[in-house]
């Protein structure tokens, strides 16, 4: 299908026309990875990619299945760019469904988290709507999603010194 990029540690790679998968082993406990993803408080310390220079001004998040979260980015709120959703399914500790409701050709995205020996190996899938909307979208997840998976590198760090 071609489109697959890897900085080492996280390789993403368009499986189909309509299919990404990012993959990554973290050095960290499945619960502490998952509360990073599911906790405001955690996810706001590393989901916006430093080197944009973007900051994340608003998180929310219901994290249950039928619930929603809303995040936005920018400098100010009159020109912050949000993205909001529902979450699909939530099984505590190794899956987390949820929609990109911000366009129509807003991707379905399943993350899952699987111990392996003490660490956790983490896959994101995002489903398209069609082979274009993920063009568009693999654009800049391609170098935004490895920078973002660095940031979480780092915060498991900070967390397990401080468990």
């Amino acid at each position: 299908m071609g489109g697959r990029a890897s900085n080492g540690r996280t390789a993403v790679e368009r499986r189909s026309e309509r299919e990404l998968v990012v993959t990554r082993t973290f050095d960290g406990p499945v619960r502490l990875v998952f509360d990073a993803w599911t906790k405001p408080e955690l996810f706001k310390l590393w989901w916006a990619p430093r080197s944009r220079g973007v900051p994340l001004l608003s998180c929310e998040m219901d994290v249950r299945t039928g619930g929603s979260y809303r995040i936005a980015f920018g400098h100010d709120s009159s020109n912050a760019m949000a993205f909001f959703g529902k979450y699909l399914d939530v099984s505590p500790p190794s899956r987390l469904v949820w929609t990109n409701d911000e366009s129509d050709d807003g991707a379905v995205t399943t993350v899952t988290f699987a111990d392996v020996g003490g660490r956790t190996r983490l896959v994101l899938q995002e489903l398209y709507p069609s082979k274009e909307a993920l063009d568009e979208a693999f654009i800049g997840m391609e170098d935004a999603m490895p920078e973002q998976f660095e940031q979480l590198d780092d915060l498991l760090i900070t967390l397990g010194a401080s468990a």
